[in-house]
């Protein structure tokens, strides 16, 4: 028996709507993140973007536990000397809350090109309306 190989004319894309309202970020990137490389399908491929478009919704009604609200930095750097910036979890979550989730799923995503060109993807809302509606998105509610 063969094992099988996905090949790029092989794969349909679907369009997939997460609501995030009430789901706790950690759990809800990593299903994210399993749809978005196509491991969720028995025709994965390691080497190939076999996964689907998803589109997040209530971006700013992820949940967090604990007191990572408080706790949780992210760090960026302007590659000059003293160009370190710091900036919590609490304020990103007030200005962008989408950028939250979308760091989330990147973490958990290859850092490589084929790990960038699934993060595109991605689509993350921080209201209950976005501009897919054309690609008739299905509504999944992973658990």
């Amino acid at each position: 028996m063969k094992t099988y190989s996905a090949r790029l004319g092989d794969v349909t894309r679907r369009w997939l709507v997460v609501d995030a309202e009430g789901r706790t970020l950690g759990r809800l990137a990593t299903q994210v993140a399993m749809v978005l490389r196509g491991k969720h399908r028995p025709t994965y491929t390691p080497h190939l973007d076999t996964g689907d478009h998803v589109v997040v919704i209530n971006a700013d009604k992820v949940r967090l536990t604990g007191r990572k609200s408080e706790d949780k930095r992210y760090f960026r750097h302007s590659l000059y000397p003293g160009g370190a910036r710091w900036t919590s979890l609490a304020e990103v979550m007030a200005k962008h809350p989408e950028r939250v989730v979308t760091k989330a799923v990147q973490g958990m995503m290859p850092k490589t090109r084929l790990g960038r060109a699934m993060l595109r993807k991605l689509k993350v809302y921080a209201g209950p309306e976005h501009p897919h509606a054309a690609q008739q998105p299905v509504p999944w509610n992973p658990e």
